[in-house]
């Protein structure tokens, strides 16, 4: 584990072996923190958010009460995780945190806004500076605003192919298939 000495990890926060923590973040006591990520400047973990294996977060995110990350998220930088739906200053809605999960192996764009209460699928990809308003389905590519499914990508993160005559589409890195069947995308062996 590194952690900057510029960074704050307050009494009570657990981070995972081979993890990186750089320059001015804070990370809260009762946060919980995977091993060999990485949380870049200027972060914020708070107290129940968690963060799986292999993450990496870009400078600048905030990962709020809520939020979970599961193993191998892409956080790109600036992007934003909110936590409560009407959020006002004159207002406490501590216990109205909406819960947002983000599954294995997503990435989110720099810059890119998910309102809370949403559910990211494994291996989507949220475009930079989309905002995420709805629920994402595993390998989705979402891009506008507010987001919409624009393609599907593979494990890799390529963009897919229209699908063969079979049905079949191909990662043009790893030749891996995928089949879409009623609107959810499948890795296919065949």
């Amino acid at each position: 584990m590194m952690i900057h000495p510029t960074a704050v990890i307050d009494e009570g926060a657990v981070i995972g072996e081979g993890t990186k923590i750089w320059h001015f973040c804070h990370v809260m006591g009762g946060a919980q923190i995977g091993r060999d990520g990485v949380l870049g400047q200027n972060g914020f973990v708070a107290a129940t958010a968690v963060i799986g294996d292999r993450c990496r977060i870009q400078n600048n995110v905030s990962i709020y009460d809520g939020v979970t990350l599961e193993d191998d998220v892409f956080l790109g930088p600036s992007c934003v995780l909110t936590n409560v739906k009407n959020p006002r200053a004159t207002v406490a809605r501590k216990e109205a945190y909406a819960k947002t999960l983000i599954r294995t192996g997503a990435t989110v764009g720099a810059n890119a806004t998910i309102v809370c209460g949403v559910t990211i699928g494994s291996n989507a990809m949220i475009g930079a500076g989309a905002v995420v308003t709805k629920d994402v389905p595993d390998y989705a590519l979402m891009t506008g605003v507010p987001a919409v499914r624009t393609g599907w990508v593979s494990r890799r993160g390529c963009v897919l192919p229209p699908a063969d005559e079979d049905g079949v589409t191909k990662c043009p890195e790893s030749g891996e298939g995928y089949l879409e069947v009623d609107g959810i995308l499948q890795r296919w062996i065949g």
